[in-house]
């Protein structure tokens, strides 16, 4: 299945692994299974084996005798795909949320990891060292957060700074797109595939108030989806894996 307008990769034994792993609580399965479960997917084994044995060397995996599991590292990741997928919000009241870099850091490391964790808190950049967003989530665990010093107020204009920040029309669009993706895929493989794609851009939701989304937005529906063919894929995998 290809359609180059939509986040679609192609499915590689790490692809695979980590959509076994990151959609699983807890984290972790046998070896064996997994490699059941991959080329039950179209994977070769030897390829699921190498790519096992390389995760552990780079830090994705841990292994404990036949069993692997994911590092502190992936399970961040994971924690805030559980958060995407159903994020905790408070009443929004027209208050913005401003993080403002007021200390810096030398290493160019440390500054690439704050900017990445404020995306990943849905933040927007107003400008250098300026992000915000709507003040209707939960309070955001940001990396290296003692550099932020943070300020709640009310812009002039907040439908054009959504826009600009947040551009919603264009998630709307891929998010509508890639529905009928999914609807149209019929083989497991190419599921799982579309399904990734899917997730990718639930955690790319900048999680707006209402009033700053096109109507009709298809976030409910996305993460649905998402949820009916997690529950579909756990049932093809509990044969294997668990």
């Amino acid at each position: 299945m290809v359609q180059n307008s939509l986040p679609f990769r192609r499915l590689t034994a790490r692809s695979a692994i980590l959509s076994v792993l990151l959609g699983a609580h807890p984290a972790q399965a046998p070896a064996a299974a997994i490699v059941h479960l991959a080329t039950e997917l179209g994977l070769q084994e030897s390829t699921v084996r190498a790519a096992l044995t390389r995760m552990v060397s780079a830090g994705d995996l841990e292994r404990d005798d036949a069993t692997y599991r994911l590092t502190p590292r992936l399970l961040g990741r994971q924690k805030l795909q559980d958060l995407a997928i159903d994020p905790m919000l408070r009443p929004y009241d027209g208050h913005w949320r401003l993080a403002i870099v007021t200390t810096g850091a030398d290493a160019a490391a440390d500054r690439t990891l704050l900017r990445e964790s404020l995306q990943a808190n849905k933040f927007g950049e107003v400008r250098e060292g300026v992000w915000g967003r709507p003040d209707n989530l939960m309070t955001p665990r940001i990396t290296a957060g003692h550099r932020l010093t943070y300020v709640t107020g009310r812009p002039d204009d907040p439908d054009e700074l959504a826009a600009r920040l947040f551009r919603p029309a264009a998630w709307a669009d891929i998010a509508t797109r890639l529905l009928a993706a999914l609807d149209g895929a019929d083989r497991m493989r190419d599921r799982l595939e579309v399904a990734a794609g899917v997730v990718r851009h639930i955690m790319r939701d900048p999680i707006l108030p209402a009033e700053f989304l096109p109507q009709p937005w298809p976030g409910a529906d996305l993460r649905s989806a998402y949820r009916d063919f997690r529950a579909e894929f756990t049932a093809f995998a509990s044969t294997y894996v668990w």
